[in-house]
C-alpha cells in the first residue's frame, strides 16, 4: 500500500556530538541515518557498531547487530555494484532492503503508512490499547509471515526482539508512542540524548 502523503521533514537531535538527520530524507532513510555517524550518506559496519554503543546496547548486541544488519542490506542498497567486503549501506537506497514479512508501516518507497502503523495496535493489542506485551508482539510477528520467507521471518523478530529488550517498560509492555518513534527515526536519537545526559549526571 502506497502512501501519497510527502517524506516527512523531522531536524532532530541529540547526543553528545549533536548529531544532525537531514530534512529531505523520508522517514526510512531517517531511521537509518542515526547510524550514518560521520553523514556521508554511507553506513560501515563499525558506524552500525558504534550506533547501537550509543543507545545503550552491550559489546555483544552491537558487534552481531553491525555483522547482521550491514552484511544482509549491503548489497541491496548498491544496485548495479560489485560486492564489498567492507560492507557499505548506502541511506538513499535503503528502501531496497525492505525485506518481507514486515509490519508494512514503511511502503516500498520508505514512506510511513499512518493505517498499517494503526493495525499494529488495533489487531494484536489486547492487554492495552497503546502498548504490546511480549507474547502479543509474537502474535503479530506470526501473523506478518509471508509463506516460505525466512530470512524476512529471521529479520522481522531480530529487529523486533532487540526493541522489545531495549524499550519495555518496567510492566514488560512496548508503548504505542515507542513504536511511533522507532518508526518516524526519532527514538534513537532521544535514546542516544538520555544516555549522554545520564552520563555526565553520573
Amino acid at each position: 500500500m502506497a502512501s501519497s502523503s510527502p517524506p516527512s521533514t523531522y531536524n532532530l537531535k541529540g547526543g553528545g556530538d549533536q548529531h544532525i538527520i537531514p530534512t529531505d530524507q523520508n522517514v526510512l532513510q531517517k531511521h537509518v541515518a542515526f547510524f550514518d555517524r560521520n553523514h556521508d550518506g554511507i553506513v560501515y559496519p563499525s558506524e552500525t557498531f558504534q550506533g547501537f554503543r550509543a543507545i545503550g546496547c552491550g559489546f555483544f548486541l552491537s558487534t552481531f547487530a553491525a555483522v547482521f544488519i550491514n552484511v544482509g542490506l549491503s548489497r541491496k542498497t548498491r544496485p548495479g555494484k560489485s560486492l564489498s567486503l567492507l560492507f557499505p549501506i548506502e541511506v538513499k537506497n535503503i528502501h531496497r532492503a525492505k525485506h518481507g514479512s514486515d509490519s508494512g508501516v514503511y511502503d516500498s518507497e520508505g514512506r510511513f503508512v499512518p493505517g498499517k502503523f494503526e493495525e499494529i495496535f488495533s489487531k494484536h493489542a489486547r492487554t492495552n490499547s497503546n502498548s504490546l506485551t511480549s507474547d502479543e508482539l509474537m502474535g503479530m510477528l506470526k501473523a506478518n509471515r509471508v509463506p516460505k520467507d525466512y530470512a524476512g521471518w529471521l529479520a522481522s523478530w531480530t529487529e523486533w526482539k532487540i526493541l522489545y529488550i531495549l524499550c519495555k517498560d518496567k510492566n514488560g509492555l512496548l508503548p504505542k508512542q515507542t513504536v511511533k518513534a522507532v518508526y518516524d527515526g526519532s527514538l534513537f536519537e532521544q535514546m542516544e540524548k538520555e544516555r549522554s545526559s545520564s552520563k555526565k549526571k553520573a
